[in-house]
């Protein structure tokens, strides 16, 4: 899946108002316009919408063109056609916009083949509360099963697919990116550096304030055999380069053929800094060897 185009960089903005504080996540985002990123990346559901709430105060305070800032947000399972034109009136209320330019379904659930819920989505674009639908954390069955029922009830369709893709784990197969491919939906992946866990800080501890600690649902995806023994080849690869496993670990991230943006964010704009020097890094050999 390596190649040598750039995967464009977006900024996920998951740890506003739960890691770091306003001020903090306004220098975050000063820096990510500066730097020319688009698209921020949030939930209604990091920390109860505080994270949304972050983003309207910038964009009011800071007022960037349309054509400089996208701005998706997710709705949370399980779905009807009552939680989701609450939660996107919600949303834009925080968010202090009139329109989305994406609004996601967080995660799969049952209740999304209800045409009811496929419906309403399709009202929320055509009453212009969002731009483009999108789906995240859906396997290549999940999504084609609802992309097939949107087509054939004349629906708007999913246009962008969110998962979770780096070195360590990925929700990103070949199926689904021929899914992808032939309904033309826009790649997007988030977690680069699996929530640190590609950085090698947990090899026999996980420090009190890490990510593993704050979101405990991240051991059990990276504490596994074949998670681990990615890992350590990352660590060989590294010393032998003598590039840091978060460096390569980045780049590889950032240059996935068939991705259109790989969310990055974290608690300072010094790592979204080390992401844009990271996409600007490009070995064959390098990547070709974290493959065996």
């Amino acid at each position: 899946m390596i190649g040598d185009r750039r995967v464009d960089i977006g900024l996920g903005c998951v740890t506003f108002g739960r890691e770091i504080d306003r001020l903090s996540a306004f220098s975050m985002m000063d820096y990510a316009l500066g730097r020319g990123i688009k698209l921020f990346d949030t939930a209604a559901a990091y920390h109860h919408g505080a994270s949304e709430s972050i983003i309207g105060s910038w964009l009011a305070s800071r007022q960037p063109d349309q054509s400089q800032v996208r701005v998706a947000t997710k709705v949370s399972p399980p779905y009807s056609a009552q939680s989701i034109l609450k939660s996107i009136d919600e949303s834009l209320n925080r968010l202090e916009k009139d329109t989305l330019d994406i609004f996601y379904l967080h995660s799969w659930d049952g209740s999304v083949k209800n045409l009811e819920v496929l419906r309403t989505l399709d009202q929320c674009v055509k009453q212009g509360k969002a731009n483009a639908l999108g789906a995240s954390n859906f396997t290549a069955d999940q999504l084609e099963e609802v992309i097939q029922l949107q087509q054939l009830n004349g629906l708007m369709s999913f246009k962008y697919i969110q998962n979770n893709h780096n070195l360590a784990v990925s929700d990103l197969t070949k199926k689904l990116m021929d899914v992808c491919n032939v309904n033309q939906i826009d790649i997007v992946t988030y977690s680069p550096l699996g929530a640190g866990f590609l950085t090698g800080k947990y090899t026999n501890s996980m420090p009190d304030d890490s990510r593993f600690r704050v979101v405990p649902g991240h051991q059990k995806i990276y504490f596994t055999d074949q998670a681990l023994k990615k890992c350590e080849c990352l660590r060989k690869v590294s010393l032998l380069t003598g590039y840091s496993m978060e460096h390569i670990a980045m780049s590889w991230a950032l240059h996935q053929s068939g991705v259109k943006y790989a969310l990055v964010g974290g608690r300072s704009w010094e790592q979204v800094e080390k992401a844009f020097i990271a996409q600007g890094f490009y070995d064959k050999d390098i990547f070709q060897a974290l493959d065996t």
